[in-house]
C-alpha cells in the first residue's frame, strides 16, 4: 500500500489478482474509505492495482480498473453497487433456489407491486449480500434510466445521524424517497433505533406509495428483528424467502466457480477438503481459499492438501483425525440412521438396525486397517464371515439404489473427510 502524501487524493492498493480485488471491495470497501477519510482528515479516492508475482517491484502497475467516474452507468450513479455480484456468478443450489427465483422474478415483471417488499433472510455469510447486488446490477441493465440505490442498514442510520446534526433533513428524504429501487442490506441493525426506525418506515412508506421497489434482507425471519410492529407489518406485506447453509455439492459448486474467478487451478481433492471442513458459511468458505491461495503465493508453494490442512488449522485452530476409528464410524451410524449404538453392537435383527450395522463394518473395513477378524470382533463379537457378507450386501444395494448409495457416500465424508483418502 502506498504512502499518503498531504497532497494526495487518491490511494492504490495493490493486489494479486481479481479474486483479492472483489473479496476486498465487498467485504472491507466501506470500513477502509471511512478509516481513510478519518485519518487524512479528507475525503479519497481508492483505486486497485494487480501486482503479477513476476514484476519488479519498481514497475508501477497501471490501475486494473478505469476510475469510477468513467464506469459508472446512467442507472449507477452514486447506487453503491458492486458490479462483480450478479446472477451469473451467484451459486444456486437447493438452499437458495426459492430466493433467487423470486429475485429474478421481480426485476424481469412490469409490476412494481409484485413482490414489493422482496426481503430476504438467513445467517451471516450465505450469500444474502451477493442476491442483493445482483438485483441492483440487474434492474439497472433493463432499466438504465432508473435511480437505485444499495445500502447497508448502518449507512442509512449514520446519514440519518448527519442529517439531524447538519439540520439536513431535506436532503436525506430527498436522496431516499426519490430513487426507483431501494436495496437495505441487514435490516435488523434497526432494531433499538427508534427515530432510524421512523424515518425508515416514512421512507418506505413513501417508495411503496408511488410504486418504487423495495428490496431488503436481515439475518431472521421479520417477526424475530424485534423491530416496530408497524415496519414490521409492511415487511410481511411483501415476500419473504430464506437462504440457507449450502449443502456439500453446492459448497464445491462456489469454490471451483472462485477458483476460475482467480485464474489458479486448484486440485480437487482440495476443493473437496474445504468443502467438507467449512460447512455452514459460504463467507468463510471463500476466506479459506483466499487464505489459500495467498499462502501459496507469499510461499511460492504448491496448492495441495498439506496447505490445505495448514490454512484450516490456521482459521479453525482445529486438526482433521488423521485416522479413523472404528468408534468414529459406530457414532456416525448411531446418529445417521437413528440408531442406538448398543443396538449397533447387539444382536438385534430388524430391517433398520441390520442396514445400520452393515453400513458401520462396510466403512470399517474401508476406512480403517483392521481385519475382517477385528472388525467381527469389534461389532459384538462376530467372525470374520459375517462382515463379508455385511460388505456385500452394502455394495450390492449401493450397485442397486441410488439414495442408498449417495447416503452411504455422505457418510464416508462425514466420518473421514477427503483428506484422508489422498
Amino acid at each position: 500500500m502506498k504512502q499518503l502524501s498531504e497532497a494526495q487524493d487518491i490511494l492504490t492498493i495493490k493486489v494479486p489478482n481479481q479474486f483479492f480485488y472483489d473479496w476486498m471491495r465487498s467485504h472491507y470497501g466501506e470500513i477502509i474509505q471511512s478509516t481513510l477519510a478519518e485519518v487524512s482528515g479528507r475525503p479519497m479516492r481508492i483505486e486497485y492495482s494487480i501486482v503479477l508475482e513476476d514484476q519488479p517491484s519498481a514497475n508501477q502497475p497501471e490501475p486494473f480498473f478505469e476510475k469510477p467516474e468513467q464506469r459508472i452507468r446512467p442507472g449507477h450513479l452514486e447506487s453503491n453497487l458492486n458490479e462483480q455480484f450478479t446472477f451469473n456468478n451467484f451459486v444456486e443450489g437447493p438452499n437458495n433456489q426459492f430466493a433467487k427465483a423470486a429475485a429474478e422474478a421481480v426485476v424481469n415483471s412490469n409490476d412494481n407491486n409484485l413482490y414489493n417488499p422482496l426481503l430476504v433472510y438467513g445467517g451471516v455469510g450465505l450469500g444474502k449480500t451477493h442476491l442483493l447486488h445482483a438485483i441492483g446490477n440487474a434492474y439497472c441493465q433493463f432499466n438504465p434510466q432508473k435511480r437505485v440505490l444499495y445500502i447497508s442498514s448502518e449507512k442509512f442510520t449514520l446519514d440519518f445521524i448527519t442529517s439531524i446534526r447538519e439540520n439536513k433533513a431535506g436532503l436525506f428524504s430527498l436522496r431516499y424517497r426519490k430513487v426507483d429501487l431501494l436495496i437495505v442490506d441487514d435490516v435488523q441493525f434497526f432494531k433499538k433505533k427508534e427515530r432510524t426506525q421512523e424515518e425508515f418506515f416514512h421512507t418506505f412508506n413513501e417508495l411503496h406509495m408511488n410504486g418504487k421497489r423495495i428490496i431488503l434482507s436481515t439475518d431472521r425471519p421479520p417477526g424475530e428483528i424485534g423491530l416496530q410492529k408497524r415496519l414490521t407489518s409492511r415487511f410481511l406485506a411483501g415476500l419473504t424467502v430464506d437462504i440457507h447453509s449450502p449443502d456439500f455439492e453446492t459448497r464445491v459448486a462456489i469454490l471451483r466457480q472462485k477458483s476460475e474467478e482467480s485464474g489458479i487451478e486448484i486440485p480437487y481433492d482440495v476443493v473437496e477438503y474445504l468443502a467438507t471442513n467449512i460447512e455452514s458459511n459460504i463467507r468463510e468458505l471463500q476466506g479459506a481459499l483466499i487464505r489459500l491461495l495467498a499462502y501459496s503465493s507469499l510461499a511460492k508453494s504448491d496448492i495441495n492438501l498439506e496447505l490445505a490442512h495448514k490454512v484450516l488449522m490456521d482459521i479453525t485452530g482445529k486438526m482433521t483425525k488423521p485416522i479413523v476409528s472404528m468408534e468414529d464410524i459406530i457414532n456416525q451410524a448411531s446418529e445417521s440412521f437413528g440408531i442406538k449404538k448398543d443396538d449397533i453392537y447387539g444382536k438385534g435383527r430388524k430391517q433398520e438396525v441390520v442396514l445400520a450395522r452393515q453400513s458401520a463394518m462396510y466403512l470399517s473395513k474401508e476406512l480403517t486397517h483392521n481385519s475382517l477378524k477385528s472388525i467381527g470382533l469389534f461389532f459384538g463379537g462376530r467372525d470374520h464371515s459375517t462382515v463379508i457378507h455385511a460388505c456385500k450386501n452394502i455394495k450390492k444395494k449401493m450397485e442397486t439404489d441410488d439414495i442408498f448409495n449417495a447416503e452411504i457416500k455422505a457418510f464416508t465424508r462425514r466420518v473421514s473427510g477427503p483428506i484422508l483418502r489422498a
